[in-house]
């Protein structure tokens, strides 16, 4: 029996614990072959955009996609989930929040086995959905004490700050200046859909960590080239997507800068399969573009809980 999950019930359902286990548990099936994800593909309506990922986890009997469209009225989110085995409906979920969620789980992973055991401030870069994502998982993976922000809108950034320190209940500072985020922040973060760089090398310190969540298409660049030059150790969710998407990286690839084979895969990092951080020194950089493996493998722990919970509607199919 098929069900439908709303917005609503998934925020009942979710926190960043279940998502951290989900995308963890996702990007290691992925390592050991378990499972397979099928990188983004788009169609342009005649004002709207439809973007798909599809995946299946196969030692979990399951597989499904996600579709969204973005126009100037917003963005839709839906994941649609089968039985591997049979085609069988399992469920619809709405995906915006779950979207939002697993997003930041893959930056909070990447925060855990690439950054410094000692980071203990964070800079971040845009004050939006995203950025808060981002700040629930760095506080799941690392002890920090205080996040420094900057967003375009003054306003914006004010509240922002205020909301997210009472809910960490850490120092979280405004700041005037993308530079002041960065500099001396042990973990930095972009989220923005900035098309320019809002990163620039020369303001990175030694052992800094990047996590760069916003460039998921040619059209965007969070950081310039001197950025991802300054790497010892460049990260990407996943490969073959980074190397359709990838628009931080793909200038130094096109150039000869470096080669796709530089590349680590996160699962293979979680999974102890490629060493990440080497030294202290280390400058390392995450590039998430998003995949439909990690909202598969967390729908399928919001379908279990919200059978627990007794939540969603029966769907007639």
């Amino acid at each position: 029996m098929a069900i439908y999950l709303t917005e609503s019930d998934v925020a009942r359902l979710i926190d960043m614990p279940l998502a951290l286990m989900a995308v963890d548990a996702a990007h290691q099936a992925l390592s050991r072959g378990e499972a397979n994800d099928v990188p983004r593909r788009r169609v342009r309506g005649n004002g709207a955009m439809q973007h798909i990922l599809q995946a299946v986890w196969s030692s979990r009997g399951v597989m499904g996609y996600k579709v969204y469209t973005t126009s100037t009225a917003g963005a839709r989110f839906w994941l649609h989930l089968f039985r591997a085995d049979s085609g069988e409906p399992l469920a619809v979920i709405e995906a915006d929040l779950l979207g939002m969620m697993r997003t930041a789980a893959a930056g909070g992973l990447a925060a855990r086995c690439l950054s410094r055991p000692d980071a203990r401030v964070a800079g971040i870069i845009g004050a939006g959905w995203q950025a808060r994502g981002q700040m629930l998982a760095l506080a799941a993976a690392r002890e920090l004490t205080h996040y420094k922000v900057f967003a375009r809108r003054a306003d914006k950034l004010q509240l922002f700050c205020a909301d997210m320190a009472a809910e960490l209940g850490v120092r979280v500072e405004p700041v005037e200046s993308a530079e002041q985020a960065v500099r001396d922040s042990d973990i930095v973060v972009t989220a923005t859909t900035a098309a320019q760089p809002v990163l620039q090398g020369e303001w990175l310190a030694s052992g800094t960590h990047i996590n760069a969540m916003g460039s998921n298409s040619l059209a965007r660049r969070e950081l310039d080239e001197a950025a991802v030059m300054r790497a010892d150790v460049l990260c990407v969710d996943s490969r073959e997507t980074a190397l359709l998407e990838a628009g931080d990286l793909l200038p130094g690839i096109e150039k000869g800068r470096f080669t796709q084979r530089q590349l680590l895969e996160l699962g293979d990092v979680l999974a102890g399969f490629r060493p990440g951080r080497q030294s202290s020194d280390d400058v390392s950089l995450f590039e998430s573009q998003g995949l439909a493996i990690q909202d598969v493998a967390l729908g399928v722990e919001l379908l279990q809980q919200a059978k627990l919970a007794g939540l969603g509607q029966t769907l007639p199919y």
